[in-house]
Order: C-alpha cells, then sequence, then structure tokens
C-alpha cells in the first residue's frame, strides 16, 4: 500500500476486484462452457489468466493494478470450473475421491508454500515479485498442460442447446442441478464465516501471539497436504456420503470447541483446528467428489461455472453475516459472539447432511441406471 500511496479500502477493492469479476465471467461464460473442446477452454482462459498475472507484476499506478485484477479474475474464474469438468469427464466415479484428495492437497501446498515464498519475495524485492513468480510458473505450467493433456471433448457427441443463454437457462433450472447449487451455497458457509475473523480471535480471544499465527497454519496446512490423498482414497473405499457424515460430525464438534476456546497454549489450538481442518477437508473431499456426479456430460461444463459462482457469492453473502454477528466493542478486545457463529456454522453442517443424502440417492440411480 505504501509503494502506490493508497488506502485500506482502496487496497480491499483492489483484492476483491478479482472475486467480483470472476463470479461474474464464471457465470457467462457457463453457457459457453460445453460448446467447445474443454482443453482449448482451459488453454484460453489459463492463457488469459498467466497475461493479467503479468499486468499486475508491471503495474506502476493503482489504477492499472485495478485493471489487471479485474482482468485476472475475468480468465481466472473460469479455470476453476473448466478443470472439475474435466477431472469428471476424465476420471470415473469410483476413483474421483482419490483425485479430490490430491486436488485438496494442491490447494494446501498452495497456501503452505504460496503465502510464505510470495511474503519472502514481497519483503527481499517488492510487490511486483510474487505476481511475476506466478506468472512465471502458470506459464510453465501451461506448456505442460498444451503438451500433455489430449483433448477432451466427448460432451460434444451429445444433443446440444442452440444458444449459448438456453443452454445456461436449462442447466440453472435444471431441479436435479438446483440441489447441487443449494448443498454447495451450505457448503461454502462454514469456512467463510469462520476464516475472516480466525486470526482477530486467536490474538484477542485466545491471546496467542501474533507472531505465532504462521505456525499454527503452517501445522495445519502441512497435515492436510498428507490427509488429503488418504480421505481421498478412504472416500472411495468406503463410500463418499460415509465420509461427508464422519468428516461432518467431526467438523461440528471440531467447530464448536474452537469457537469456544479461552487462553490456551499454542500447541492446544494447532490440535483444534488440525482436528478441525481434517474434517473440513473430508466433508469438501467427498461432497466435491459427490457433486461431480450430478449433471450429464453434454451439462458439466455450465453446470461446474455456475456451481463456481453460486460458491463465490454464498461465500460473499456468509461473511457478510458473519460480521454481523461477530463485534469488537474496541480495539484489541475480545470478539464478541464468535461463538454464535461457531453455532450457525454447525447448523448448516447438520443441514447438508441431508442435502448431500438425497444427492448420494440421486448420483447412485444415475450411476445404476447408466450400467444397465
Amino acid at each position: 500500500m505504501p509503494d502506490l500511496g493508497i488506502s485500506t479500502s482502496q487496497f480491499g477493492l483492489a483484492v476483491s476486484a478479482y472475486a467480483f469479476s470472476a463470479g461474474a465471467s464464471g457465470l457467462c461464460a457457463a453457457g459457453f462452457a460445453d460448446k467447445f473442446d474443454r482443453k482449448r477452454m482451459l488453454l484460453f482462459f489459463y492463457a488469459g489468466f498467466v497475461i493479467g498475472t503479468l499486468f499486475c507484476g508491471i503495474a506502476n499506478s493503482y489504477v492499472m493494478l485495478l485493471c489487471a485484477r479485474v482482468i485476472t479474475g475475468i480468465f481466472g474464474g473460469v479455470i476453476g470450473s473448466i478443470s472439475f469438468a474435466i477431472i469428471t469427464d476424465i476420471f470415473k466415479m469410483e476413483v474421483r475421491g482419490r483425485v479430490m484428495g490430491f486436488v485438496q492437497m494442491a490447494f494446501s501446498a498452495s497456501q503452505v508454500l504460496g503465502i510464505p515464498l510470495g511474503l519472502f519475495l514481497a519483503t527481499y524485492f517488492n510487490w511486483h515479485a510474487p505476481f511475476l513468480m506466478i506468472a512465471a510458473i502458470a506459464a510453465l505450467v501451461g506448456v505442460v498442460i498444451a503438451l500433455k493433456l489430449k483433448p477432451v471433448t466427448a460432451h460434444l457427441k451429445g444433443s446440444q442447446d442452440k444458444s449459448a443463454f438456453q443452454h445456461l437457462w436449462h442447466t440453472a433450472s435444471n431441479p436435479f442441478y438446483i440441489r447441487g447449487f443449494i448443498a454447495t451455497m451450505l457448503l461454502a458457509t462454514g469456512g467463510f464465516m469462520i476464516m475472516p475473523f480466525s486470526s482477530a480471535f486467536l490474538v484477542d480471544n485466545v491471546l496467542i501471539p501474533e507472531t505465532h499465527l504462521s505456525l499454527i497454519f503452517l501445522v495445519t496446512g502441512v497435515v492436510s497436504i498428507f490427509t488429503g490423498p488418504l480421505l481421498g482414497r478412504l472416500a472411495d473405499s468406503i463410500g463418499k456420503y460415509r465420509l461427508f457424515v464422519i468428516g461432518s460430525l467431526l467438523s461440528m464438534i471440531m467447530v464448536i470447541i474452537y469457537t469456544h476456546l479461552g487462553p490456551v497454549s499454542i500447541w492446544t489450538v494447532i490440535v483444534t483446528n488440525v482436528f478441525l481442518w481434517i474434517g473440513i477437508s473430508s466433508r469438501m473431499i467427498s461432497s466435491s467428489a459427490l457433486i461431480s456426479g450430478v449433471p450429464e456430460m453434454k451439462d458439466r461444463g455450465a453446470y461446474m461455472g455456475i456451481n463456481s459462482a453460486t460458491q463465490q457469492v454464498a461465500g460473499g453473502v456468509a461473511s457478510f453475516v458473519a460480521g454481523l454477528i461477530v463485534y469488537q466493542p474496541a480495539k484489541n478486545a475480545p470478539l464478541q459472539h464468535f461463538d454464535t457463529v461457531g453455532y450457525v456454522t454447525a447448523c448448516t453442517m447438520l443441514i447438508t447432511l441431508g442435502m448431500m443424502f438425497f444427492i448420494e440417492r440421486q448420483v447412485s440411480r444415475k450411476l445404476h441406471v447408466a450400467n444397465v
């Protein structure tokens, strides 16, 4: 912020510009997502993401940085949904749990390695360096995708809606798909309600020194890296919904414990945080695998795009609602009503147990008919 001479509100706008543009582009691109080779779609939007990130790295003014963030979000917001559509097209439901486990591992690794490395580069060079590093690594990954990934065109063999808008509407209004969208909204609420206030809660309520927060998140991230593939395999072996139930029960217990913590040792916090994230990872891996089985192949791209946009909107609403519940009487004073957020989060987890039960039955019937 000092380098660009901007305020905290301007910085917040630059950060949120990515999310806003990503959500909008994800929804707009959903209608076109099933009309082209998924590999070509991925490479097109991936190239735009790399260029946008490069522009962030060379930005020399706030306006240029803001525009670059919008460009990055427009292209980056579609990458995730296309990637999940490709995963669903390539891998059968029987092994999709372990695939989602490795995806979860990759997300955890990016948090554990990416954030400290980005802070290091920004500290010892300047704020441009992390963006340039991401652009360079992403460009190399793009080359690998172009050379190694085969065309993904099986979805083009089915009947297609005449227009992109018609395809988007048919996907968004399908009653079988709506259940999956609602489940995704509820799944997104938990993390977005707890995480924005987690650091402040640990510092002001649990009295953990701010310098020790990195250790807590580092240990949690490392554990997530190793447990992701294991939980994925477990989902395939004992059943995705069964793992979802186990993960939900563990998460509900741990989120209540976490949001009621008082002054305790850092290792108590770490153990609590680790078990909480094991529960959350179990839920996310198993639910991602189950929800991926909801759409037909010809609708997967559109479905994943709408699902991604739904998740981002739900996350924003959840953070806003949590902000209405939690308040801080004075600077550095303990957060009030954070335990209420824990109860609300636990209730949403309980509701998703019922939602995912019906989704599991829906997917099972679909697979049974396909195998008859």
